[in-house]
């Protein structure tokens, strides 16, 4: 279910179509990260190098010159090392790198400094994404002096640099029919690890317990990891919107909350739960769940080719601030409420979407002239509209029963032509059904 070799040559020559004559663009992968002394993180690619080679090895560079006579897709990658190899895996090597990855010409990535200033030479402008690397920008911009200083022999330098952003990061934003497909695998992994923790949550296991549970589910089913640390917080944990310390000890009468998502084939799911550690939702939890689960729902309705990006939003907040008033919890009129929106963000902190893809917070802009963009087919958003009321000093003048209770339902929602698709939708969020599943054992090593 990976992305085909030649889709990405279909990425590459599409992106090449929206540069202007005389452009080139070079796109740095990512390097190995050092984690402590000789320990370093898993590798994993940078998603704009990924999305346009499927190339999943460090030490590599792709460049894109239009027009070139000997070639115009060049990748840069480590050569093969015997030695090196039989440490670290095999190496694909320049020599293997063009019938594999189908690019016109492959070099050594030692061989930089000679060959890619040559390439520069005479380009008229240089798109790249200034900043993310910035060991390899210093190296690019001393390449580009050395031509300027060659101008009164006749060089000819780039006159520009162009952030490369605009045109990768709008085509990243639309899904094709192999992402896709690669999406719903990656959603329906982690609804099952969703479910999976649902049945095996017991009061007195620590979170991290519960979050083997989810990366467990996640690599027997093919996932290489999560796709970013698992949000685990049970109780008034749950109201700490990055909690990632998962190791409280998760308790009977309380709520746990469950963001979490694999990465499948380098795609991400993003799908967030909230359920009674003790199997049944007090009546206090449950009036808070459903108005949430009503925002969600609310929201999933509004994303549809034609809206804009921030109709799910707003129609989750009216959901939630309607439901609010209705409990006591807030008081005032609903307008004024939602217009001025400071005491709202004390129980309604964040926005309810964000696009989905090879990143979690994945790329594409969200506002074109300065309006909220229009939903399209190929888009996908994550919808997680969540209350929160954390046991503390800023609560103390609300009802107890509601103090430390915090919910969050998140799903992923590919826009269709028709209206949409929520990749997640096995993962159980009615009430009934999470009990229910609660209820029936967890089959030993299933």
């Amino acid at each position: 279910m990976s992305i085909s070799v030649a889709e990405h040559k279909k990425r590459r020559r599409a992106l090449m179509s929206m540069m202007p004559d005389g452009a080139i663009a070079v796109v740095p992968g990512a390097s190995v990260a050092r984690r402590n002394r000789d320990v370093y993180y898993p590798f994993r690619q940078d998603s704009d190098f990924y999305y346009l080679t499927g190339f999943t090895e460090p030490e590599a560079l792709l460049v894109l010159a239009p027009g070139r006579e000997h070639g115009e897709e060049l990748l840069f990658c480590a050569e093969r090392d015997p030695h090196a190899e039989r440490w670290d895996g095999e190496r694909m090597g320049p020599e293997r790198a063009t019938q594999m990855l189908n690019v016109d010409d492959a070099f050594p990535y030692a061989d930089l400094d000679d060959i890619l200033p040559g390439l520069l030479e005479g380009r008229d402008c240089i798109y790249i994404n200034l900043g993310e690397y910035p060991e390899f920008d210093g190296r690019l911009l001393g390449w580009v002096a050395d031509i300027r200083k060659r101008e009164a022999g006749g060089a000819q330098p780039p006159g520009e640099f162009l952030s490369l952003k605009h045109l990768l990061h709008e085509q990243r934003l639309f899904k094709s029919a192999q992402e896709v497909k690669t999406m719903r695998k990656a959603a329906a992994i982690t609804a099952d690890a969703h479910m999976r923790a649902m049945q095996a949550v017991r009061p007195g296991m620590k979170e991290s317990q519960l979050e083997a549970e989810l990366t467990y589910e996640f690599m027997k089913q093919g996932a290489s990891a999560a796709a970013y640390p698992s949000i685990v917080g049970g109780g008034n944990n749950a109201c700490v919107m990055h909690y990632t310390s998962n190791d409280a000890i998760l308790k009977k009468n309380e709520l746990v909350l469950i963001d979490a998502g694999c990465e499948y084939n380098h795609y991400a799911a993003d799908v967030t739960r909230t359920f009674p550690v003790g199997g049944k939702f007090s009546a206090a939890q449950r009036a808070i769940y459903e108005i949430v689960l009503q925002a969600n729902l609310q929201a999933v309705a509004q994303c549809h080719p034609g809206n804009h990006f921030n109709a799910p939003h707003e129609a989750a907040l009216r959901t939630m601030v309607e439901g609010l008033l209705q409990l006591g919890l807030l008081h005032g009129d609903l307008e004024t409420l939602l217009a001025e929106d400071d005491e709202v963000r004390d129980f309604c902190p964040h926005k309810t979407s964000h696009w989905l893809g090879l990143d979690v917070h994945d790329v594409g802009d969200y506002r074109l002239a300065e309006q909220w963009r229009d939903l399209e087919p190929g888009m996908v958003l994550t919808i997680e509209p969540g209350i929160y009321i954390p046991h503390n000093e800023t609560t103390e003048h609300l009802p107890a029963r509601y103090r430390g209770i915090g919910v969050r339902v998140e799903d992923d929602v590919l826009i269709t032509k028709t209206g949409c698709e929520v990749l997640s939708a096995a993962a159980p969020k009615q009430v009934d059904d999470i009990e229910a599943l609660m209820a029936q054992p967890l089959v030993a090593n299933g």
